[in-house]
């Protein structure tokens, strides 16, 4: 695996014929549009509003050559916390190992090495995130959320 620093918040991991970027200007905006409107967390979501949640997140980008088939964006203060999301790998790409390099990636990513807590949301990838750290609410009774809705 291969690191190439671009400037100091701008890098790229390169790994046989893919790479990691978290350079928001090489993301496809209307591939990742098309896959998460059909996705169970955040259906038909417009894309002007997935252009804000971008905007104000850190992102990742996987490429395979000039095509992006994988994204993942952190929602963090950038000293504390990251809330882990939209997290996916295109179907004809998965398998490949890319899905735990994009977290691996993420969790190893200077700006977040000092976080003091993640979370995330999930309905079918537990045993991918568990490989990480992640596990179930010890507590649920002290966390609280508020859904409006689920489907845009």
């Amino acid at each position: 695996m291969v690191i190439k620093e671009i400037n100091s918040k701008t890098f790229k991991v390169i790994k046989g014929k893919y790479r990691i970027s978290n350079s928001k200007r090489k993301l496809q905006l209307d591939m990742i549009h098309k896959y998460l409107e059909d996705s169970y967390w955040c259906k038909n979501i417009p894309k002007s509003m997935l252009r804000k949640s971008i905007k104000g997140s850190v992102c990742f980008g996987v490429y395979h050559k000039k095509q992006q088939v994988g994204f993942a964006r952190v929602v963090t203060d950038k000293a504390t916390f990251g809330y882990l999301a939209d997290v996916f790998i295109l179907p004809e790409y998965q398998g490949k190992g890319l899905g735990k390099w994009l977290i691996e990636t993420i969790m190893d990513y200077k700006e977040f090495r000092y976080f003091r807590s993640w979370s995330l949301a999930t309905r079918d990838a537990h045993d991918l995130y568990k490989k990480f750290g992640f596990k179930s609410l010890k507590t649920p009774e002290m966390h609280m959320r508020k859904v409006l809705f689920t489907a845009y």
